[in-house]
């Protein structure tokens, strides 16, 4: 009987994969930022309502899509360590784009009364559940596909799909905002949503081919009888509760790309096009920087790129927000640059590879989505509404929601402290440090041990 080929790395399969399920992901999650800025408040409520109160009403409508995502983490996460990263990729790949496409099907409040929001919220709930388990599983794939001295860039590739998708939409916003007012709230609000069918089938493609990490397949090959989720919990629950922390720091994106649209366009009456523009040029910058970043927290290490990245961000959303207070364009453009597309996306690009190496290949995919989710989760799910209500209901104080970001970066920060300095080691190496006796003991006692081969 011919011997099994061994299992290769394939990292730049496992990059574009994973950056194309994350502009998704991305374009996803700025559609509905954007549009619960500019139109869902206005298509999905009722129009007697103040403009604050519709806005923080499609905020939350927002924000049920990440309450929900700790779930979703529970159930994908050991899903992913069970039977593999690929396998959880194709599945979420379905359930985001699907879910996005469906809105952009969806009454407004003009046609169906309450019945829109509550469809609105619906499909929020599952595609929650399913973005859940999409970023964990990219990460660990691309981390165990990539070579030991390139681990931080090649999982950079997952987060670089922020920009893209960040981008994307945008762009695609941009060409919906200039229409005539009655034409973008009649049907071409629609469009962004309807076209991310396009993005499915392309990512399809690629991730059809992908092949599960030799890491992983070693895993498979010995079987253990405690799941990995219980493995987690009960020896690397610190290391979770870690991520969880660091996590918030998606926070101050948060505020930035969606909460200050709003916060400029309904509060200031500055114009549309122009802070769509803002975006763009954050996102463009960002797409270039995110990956140099990649590359050089594999030489300095994660640590440090991502408490500098952590700090900057949260400290420049004072001058940005305020520079929008007193609506100076090109304050706004330099402050958005510095704050997203510098700082910002210096904790975003070593972040991938910092939390994954925390914890053992078995466990990798459970331990990083539930922390991950529950940090995104109390971020997606605060910062977006939180920052609304801090700017009162006529959208104009930028102290709170600049302070709410500062919070986030600061928990982020001290946390992050507590994490060990991983570049220096292959993940072989992490294996060992990474696991404590105890846990190897454990993990023994619970290892099958193969059938004797019966003698001939």
């Amino acid at each position: 009987m011919p011997e099994r080929a061994t299992p290769r790395k394939t990292p730049v399969k496992a990059a574009i994969a994973s950056w194309i399920g994350t502009t998704l992901e991305y374009y996803d999650f700025a559609v509905y930022g954007v549009s619960s800025a500019l139109v869902l408040n206005v298509l999905f409520f009722s129009p007697e309502l103040p403009t604050g109160i519709s806005t923080m009403l499609a905020m939350l409508t927002l924000a049920v899509g990440y309450v929900v995502r700790p779930l979703g983490a529970l159930i994908l996460g050991p899903i992913a360590d069970r039977y593999g990263r690929k396998f959880v990729m194709m599945l979420t790949l379905f359930g985001i784009g699907g879910c996005t496409f469906l809105i952009g099907c969806l009454p407004t409040y003009s046609q169906v009364g309450a019945l829109a929001p509550i469809l609105l919220v619906v499909i929020r709930i599952v595609q929650g559940l399913c973005l859940s388990g999409e970023q964990g599983s990219s990460i660990t794939m691309s981390l165990e596909h990539a070579p030991e001295k390139r681990r931080a860039f090649v999982t950079s590739f997952t987060t670089l799909g922020a920009g893209s998708g960040g981008l994307l939409a945008t762009l695609v916003f941009l060409g919906v905002s200039s229409l005539p007012e009655d034409q973008m709230l009649g049907w071409a609000w629609r469009v962004p949503f309807l076209i991310s069918a396009v993005v499915v089938v392309v990512a399809y493609i690629i991730r059809r081919r992908m092949e599960e990490p030799p890491a992983f397949i070693e895993t498979q090959a010995i079987k253990v009888q405690i799941a990995p989720l219980r493995q987690a919990l009960r020896f690397h629950w610190f290391s979770i509760v870690r991520v969880a922390g660091c996590a918030l720091i998606a926070g101050t994106s948060y505020i930035m790309q969606t909460f200050s649209l709003a916060f400029a366009t309904s509060g200031y009456k500055l114009d549309k096009p122009t802070m769509l523009i803002v975006q763009t040029a954050a996102s463009v910058v960002g797409l270039l920087t995110l990956p140099l970043f990649g590359l050089l927290g594999d030489r300095i290490g994660r640590k440090p790129m991502f408490l500098i990245g952590t700090a900057g961000a949260g400290i420049t959303m004072f001058p940005y927000l305020w520079s929008i207070s007193i609506g100076s364009w090109p304050l706004i453009f330099a402050f958005g640059i510095l704050n997203f597309s510098v700082l910002y996306m210096m904790a975003n690009a070593v972040w991938p590879s910092f939390f994954a190496e925390m914890f053992p290949t078995r466990v990798r995919a459970s331990g990083l989505t539930v922390g991950t989710q529950i940090g995104f989760a109390i971020s997606g799910g605060v910062a977006p509404v939180l920052s609304t209500a801090l700017a009162g209901a006529d959208l104009t104080g930028w102290v709170g929601p600049a302070s709410l970001a500062l919070v986030f970066a600061v928990i982020a920060f001290v946390l992050g402290l507590t994490g060990k300095e991983t570049s220096r080691h292959t993940l072989d190496e992490l294996e060992d440090v990474q696991q404590t006796e105890r846990e190897k003991a454990a993990v023994a006692a619970a290892t099958v041990q193969p059938a004797p081969t019966p003698a001939s």
